[in-house]
């Protein structure tokens, strides 16, 4: 928890407690249902919730801002965003029933009132957001292509509405149908463990 508030001095007393009781509750859950590998799970504020809050250093989501986020897992990067941001709705989506249940078990423990859940594809949802989160679900051009029925038209951030991801690796290949619509934040420019080296925040215009 140490390292969220490293980073994230401002929380609240609300927004700290939520973040600080993530720790115990995914222990429990991933025992019984594996969602964070298990030698990771040590490893939970590192590699999960601060990475999936490296999205919040590269947009500040205005507040009314719908996000989906595709491929939530266990809940990220969906949840710590959502502790974040607390005026922003996020609804999170798996085709992974037993992962879906437990991002939601999680979410009512801490209180969270503003997530919703569905146990879907990304080709069954039709619903319109602002934008669209994932954590290395797919490759780029296919979620651009996935979620592009998803994007409203109605603008309300400093960014235009589209798809904003957490990627590792080399991705010049993945980004270059995209330049003139693309952004991308090198992680290792907010968070200096190694971990986020090759970390990276993309963002495509939609």
């Amino acid at each position: 928890m140490d390292i969220i508030l490293k980073y994230f001095p401002e929380l609240s007393e609300q927004q700290r407690e939520q973040m600080a009781a993530l720790g115990p509750l995914y222990s429990d859950w991933n025992a019984k249902i594996n969602v964070i590998s298990r030698k990771d799970i040590d490893n939970l504020y590192e590699h999960h919730v601060l990475h999936s809050l490296g999205i919040a250093q590269a947009i500040h989501f205005k507040p009314g801002t719908q996000v989906m986020d595709l491929g939530t897992g266990g809940g990220f990067p969906g949840i710590p965003l959502a502790i974040y941001f607390p005026d922003v709705q996020f609804h999170l989506v798996d085709s992974i029933g037993k992962k879906i249940r437990v991002a939601t078990e999680v979410a009512q423990a801490i209180g969270l009132q503003n997530v919703t859940f569905s146990h879907a594809r990304g080709e069954e949802v039709n619903s319109k957001y602002d934008f669209v989160v994932s954590r290395a679900v797919m490759p780029l051009g296919d979620l651009v292509k996935l979620v592009r029925k998803n994007i409203a038209t109605r603008q309300q951030n400093s960014l235009p509405n589209g798809v904003v991801c957490l990627k590792g690796g080399e991705l010049a290949q993945e980004i270059a149908p995209y330049k003139h619509v693309a952004m991308t934040w090198e992680l290792k420019d907010y968070f200096s463990e190694e971990y986020f080296k090759t970390k990276q925040v993309v963002y495509v215009q939609i």
